[in-house]
């Protein structure tokens, strides 16, 4: 996934959310509508996240350095797991304290036509920012459903932006279900419920967020069709006969790291490995170009040892194998 794309999305986003926010704010002072602040202060959040993300794609593009030798591309990831926390605390813990105490002391709202206009005005704002999302992600979301998308995206902003619009629209109309119940029935008690709604809705969506940050975060490998092609790639039939084990890891979004044991012919010369390799590393880059960081160890592949299976104490917390079965 571009990095280009995400932030297109982000920026349509944040420009979406600034103008939603003072509108909702303006209605607010008008009506006294809790929907109305609850909301205001979804988008005020909304806006301060994507800020978030395009302050973690920048600090993502420094160069690596001798104390952080595999460069900086997680803090992507760790400004997305910080939105996840905003969202639930700001914009969810907000809106369901906001919903309860607008239920136990409701008011009669004053000039609706402001929040029902400003809601109008903030579900067209919020289609255009969810449609440019919807459409940055189609160019990577191939076959995938959305939810599968969502899940093994390895660029947290384009998920991030997708749940947090798809949440505001739920929102909107929440609100606009709250504020118009309180009008028709008299009772501002159906405002504080919305508002409820609307903080439980965020609520999830951040729990969402967190879990798939949080899955990046401790680093994921490469996905299936990626070992595939690594597999193919490396195994050259002559020197290179097979690949004894493999391990993928994600350093950031568009940077992978591959280490293998490959198994060598026990008669070939420390030459003919070394090319072996080089030509093996090669032939990795052009089949994943994200494949940056490359590490091929030779071995002699023994049928013995490979019956034994894995060694519990190869890698941190016991045997790992691989998705493809490395």
């Amino acid at each position: 996934m571009s990095a280009s794309g995400g932030t297109r999305a982000i920026v349509a986003a944040l420009g979406a959310n600034l103008a939603i926010a003072a509108s909702k704010f303006v209605a607010f002072a008008f009506s006294g509508s809790s929907s109305m602040l609850a909301e205001g202060v979804h988008s005020l959040a909304d806006s301060g996240n994507q800020f978030l993300l395009l302050v973690g794609g920048k600090k993502a593009q420094r160069e690596a350095t001798p104390q952080h030798p595999f460069g900086y591309g997680r803090e992507r990831y760790i400004y997305a797991f910080l939105v996840s926390i905003v969202l639930f605390s700001v914009g969810g813990m907000f809106a369901v304290y906001e919903g309860y105490e607008k239920i136990r002391h409701p008011h009669e709202l004053e000039h609706w036509y402001w929040p029902v206009g400003v809601l109008v005005f903030a579900i067209l704002a919020e289609g255009f920012s969810f449609r440019t999302a919807i459409r940055e992600s189609n160019e990577h979301r191939g076959k995938l459903s959305w939810s599968q998308f969502i899940r093994r995206a390895k660029a947290p902003e384009l998920p991030v932006v997708l749940l947090e619009d798809f949440g505001a629209l739920i929102g909107l109309v929440l609100a606009l279900g709250g504020v118009g119940l309180a009008l028709l029935t008299g009772d501002g008690v159906w405002d504080g419920i919305g508002t409820v709604c609307i903080g439980v809705l965020l609520v999830l969506i951040a729990l969402v967020l967190a879990a798939e940050t949080k899955s990046l975060l401790l680093g994921e490998s490469a996905g299936l069709e990626e070992v595939r092609k690594i597999e193919t790639a490396v195994v050259d039939g002559h020197t290179v006969t097979g690949i004894i084990h493999m391990r993928t890891l994600h350093l950031g979004p568009e940077e992978l790291l591959v280490a293998a044991k490959i198994a060598v012919q026990h008669d070939d010369t420390a030459g003919e490995v070394a090319a072996a390799i080089n030509a093996a590393e090669a032939r990795i880059r052009e089949a994943v170009p994200i494949a940056r960081v490359i590490y091929l160890e030779p071995d002699i592949y023994s049928e013995t040892e490979a019956a034994r299976g894995a060694d519990p104490e190869a890698t941190p917390g016991g045997p790992a194998p691989h998705a493809a079965g490395h």
